[in-house]
């Protein structure tokens, strides 16, 4: 078939041609790159931040703002409460998650430390240590007459360790809140931020929430909240 009756095709081997002289004459588009960390690169600098003593010294900051707007805030009056998250915020369960390489392991035992290390047989060993800055917030809240509650989202069925854990650790508390075994949501704050609720219902005016999600912080019911660092997982 001659070009001259196939006028269509004529055409568009005029624009594939056009278009490939223009793509030999002009630049060439390169694809845009992101570069992400290896998940070893990120373990090593998650590794450098805690051992360097970056990781509690941030923390310590963190204590440090929400212990000054305490102080300042209890001499105005009030029924005032402290709401305090348990895991990565009150205890630490960096033993575990070294065990793990980081990783997340629900079931089975717990050798430490070798690994790996179940989280429901960790929380069962009731071993961990107090994050210390958030310790000496706790106790300031109490010499100052700020009731505190911890409000996890631990199933109800692991209140034993976890109180005991705590004691352990060097925790008092007015009340210990956990996650109904049959209960499900969303997300933690779904959980949380009716329970902060309750507490206001009872006639608390919360005025520090603590925790090192996000999800701890969110729904209101608090006048202040404070953001602990978390490198090692996220809960939504």
């Amino acid at each position: 078939m001659s070009l001259e009756r196939a006028p269509g095709l004529a055409l568009f081997l005029g624009l594939v041609l056009s278009a490939a002289g223009c793509a030999a004459t002009g630049p060439m588009a390169t694809p845009a790159v992101t570069s992400v960390p290896s998940l070893v690169e990120t373990k090593r600098e998650v590794v450098t931040y805690v051992s360097s003593g970056r990781y509690e010294a941030d923390i310590a900051s963190v204590t440090d703002q929400a212990g000054a707007y305490l102080e300042s805030r209890v001499p105005r009056g009030g029924k005032l409460a402290m709401v305090v998250d348990v895991d990565e915020t009150a205890l630490s369960n960096l033993p575990s998650l070294r065990a793990n390489d980081y990783g997340f392991v629900v079931r089975g035992p717990c050798d430490l430390p070798a690994g790996p290390c179940g989280l429901v047989a960790w929380i069962g060993m009731a071993q961990a240590d107090a994050i210390r800055p958030v310790l000496a917030l706790t106790r300031l809240a109490q010499a100052r007459g700020v009731a505190v509650f911890f409000l996890t989202g631990r199933p109800e069925r692991m209140r034993a360790p976890t109180e005991r854990n705590l004691r352990a650790a060097g925790y008092e508390w007015t009340g210990v809140i956990l996650k109904p075994d049959a209960l499900t949501t969303a997300g933690a704050a779904e959980f949380k931020a009716p329970e902060r609720r309750k507490l206001v219902d009872q006639g608390y005016t919360i005025i520090v929430n603590i925790g090192d999600q996000m999800s701890d912080l969110e729904g209101g019911f608090a006048e202040r909240t404070y953001k602990l660092p978390n490198p090692f997982y996220f809960v939504p």
